[in-house]
């Protein structure tokens, strides 16, 4: 997946091949976002383009309103999550008042027509971009069918009857609902942090952990967890085929929060009960498939590790049986809802709504 950071990475003017783009912040890349992005990439395909991504390194929040919220997925994650969800390119966008204050015409001309070259334009069912957000499938219309590119609306995804937005989940995961998270997401809450040096009183005890960086990514509530985790197995700047052919995803068991025996501040600990190797420096992403007990203070360290051995018996049964609840297909979405597929069906291709220079074309169910 190629990514260009900020306009200066665009190239010259040049609508050689083209692309199928989307634009929007897609934190969390729940299931939602999935559904827009499996149609980018199926158009992509059709018409023998890039599938393109539009995102920001920044929430349009913190200039708008001067706060933005807490991330679930931080910019390093999302683009992962975009390149298994097959996307070729992501333009990375700084948000400033300079790029807010384009119109939505300007923007696209400037970015996904000149700079992208952009054949067809792919809306989420809430998609606006440009000054005031005044970028949408009706006032796009005539600039649509001016230059002869084509949109597409993805219609939103309802469970329960209610739109799977960012914003539930973030509130499920602070709430510390894995459940209610996992099934909007799609697949189970995860994180992704490098691995830092840490205190190494796990290795002291017998149960080395790699204490993560999150980049400012939302987390569950303290506890210990049993996860999978997904480590990255070459490093930066490893070619990404090799890298996701070895992917693996490996039993662990997760402390997330200070360590009240120690008296230590906050922290996300992971100890892989098996395989990894050197992680330093390397990402690595759990998976929290359930809370086995909350942080607690234990006597001495003789009693910590006795609790940990219990923890990663307690992480053994429940990894696996991972297999009854989630799947692992590998390449693009190492872990996903065994019900996704159901969920989504050919929902996308039932209710999105084609627009070609502004005029409908589609099929209800």
């Amino acid at each position: 997946m190629r990514i260009l950071n900020g306009l200066e990475a665009l190239p010259a003017p040049n609508r050689e091949r083209g692309s199928v783009a989307t634009v929007g912040v897609f934190d969390g890349v729940h299931l939602g976002h999935f559904l827009v992005l499996r149609k980018l990439v199926a158009r992509a395909r059709e018409r023998g383009a890039r599938a393109t991504m539009v995102t920001f390194a920044n929430h349009p929040k913190e200039v708008v309103l001067g706060a933005a919220p807490p991330t679930i997925t931080s910019l390093e994650h999302r683009l992962l999550l975009f390149r298994r969800a097959g996307v070729d390119e992501v333009l990375v966008l700084e948000f400033s008042p300079e790029l807010r204050a384009l119109t939505a015409e300007e923007f696209v001309r400037r970015i996904l027509l000149d700079g992208l070259g952009m054949v067809d334009l792919v809306f989420g069912f809430d998609s606006k971009f440009g000054r005031d957000r005044g970028g949408n499938p009706e006032s796009l219309a005539p600039l649509a069918a001016e230059t002869g590119f084509s949109m597409e609306v993805v219609p939103p995804l309802r469970l329960g009857g209610r739109a799977v937005s960012s914003s539930a989940i973030r509130e499920a995961v602070a709430l510390g609902d894995l459940a209610k998270a996992a099934v909007m997401l799609g697949r189970p809450v995860s994180v992704l942090g490098t691995v830092v040096r840490g205190a190494g009183r796990g290795r002291d005890l017998g149960w080395p952990t790699a204490n993560l960086d999150l980049h400012h990514e939302l987390h569950p509530p303290p506890g210990v967890y049993a996860a999978l985790a997904l480590p990255d197995p070459a490093g930066p700047g490893a070619d990404e085929s090799a890298a996701d052919e070895a992917a693996r995803l490996l039993p662990a068991v997760v402390h997330v929060g200070g360590s009240p025996t120690f008296g230590a501040g906050g922290s996300v600990e992971v100890h892989l009960l098996e395989g990894g190797g050197d992680l330093y420096g390397r990402e690595l992403e759990p998976f929290f498939l359930a809370r086995l007990r909350e942080a607690r203070r234990f006597p001495d360290a003789a009693a910590l590790g006795a609790q940990i051995a219990r923890d990663a018996e307690a992480a053994r049964l429940v990894t696996a049986r991972a297999g009854e609840d989630w799947r692992i297909p590998g390449r693009y979405l190492p872990i996903e809802g065994v019900r996704l597929e159901q969920l989504l069906g050919d929902r996308d291709a039932a209710d999105s709504t084609r627009r070609d220079t502004g005029q409908p074309e589609g099929r209800s169910v």
